[in-house]
């Protein structure tokens, strides 16, 4: 805390208290850090030289499959693709489509229609996980 030993009013010996803040060590600090994060900050960049191995290219290049469709219209219009289907012959008619050894291991996408019921899309995604399909993306669609 400062002392004011001048100013206005009163007898010219007069001690006030000063209230306001000294700014002079707190930028006296900011000065100091900032000389020391210039000064280390360019020791961080250093780089160090690797020797990487050039990648090996595989023998056999890996084909892309197309993804598979679950669009729900309705409660009753489930298709795969362009395929219709329902809900009880789902999974079977997922897994011929997907046309994988182990077909619960592959990716599904699932979209549905803008004026379905949110009990008549959860249940589609209900049988999917049941008959162990956990890998579903969701497909979002801008309406405007």
């Amino acid at each position: 805390m400062g002392a004011k030993l001048g100013g206005g009013g009163g007898s010219r010996y007069t001690v006030e208290q000063n209230s306001d803040i000294n700014v002079t060590p707190f930028v006296d600090i900011m000065l100091v850090l900032l000389i020391i994060f210039m000064v280390s900050a360019p020791m961080a960049t250093v780089s160090i030289k690797l020797d990487m191995p050039p990648p090996i290219p595989s023998d056999t290049p890996k084909e892309k499959k197309d993804p598979i469709f679950i669009s729900i219209q309705g409660p009753d219009d489930i298709y795969i693709g362009p395929k219709k289907t329902s809900l009880a012959t789902l999974p079977a008619d997922l897994a011929v489509a997907l046309n994988s050894a182990n077909p619960t291991e592959e990716r599904v996408l699932v979209r549905g229609d803008a004026d379905i019921e949110y009990n008549d899309f959860m249940s589609v995604l209900n049988t999917l996980q049941d008959n162990g399909y956990f890998k579903i993306a969701l497909i979002n669609e801008d309406l405007s």
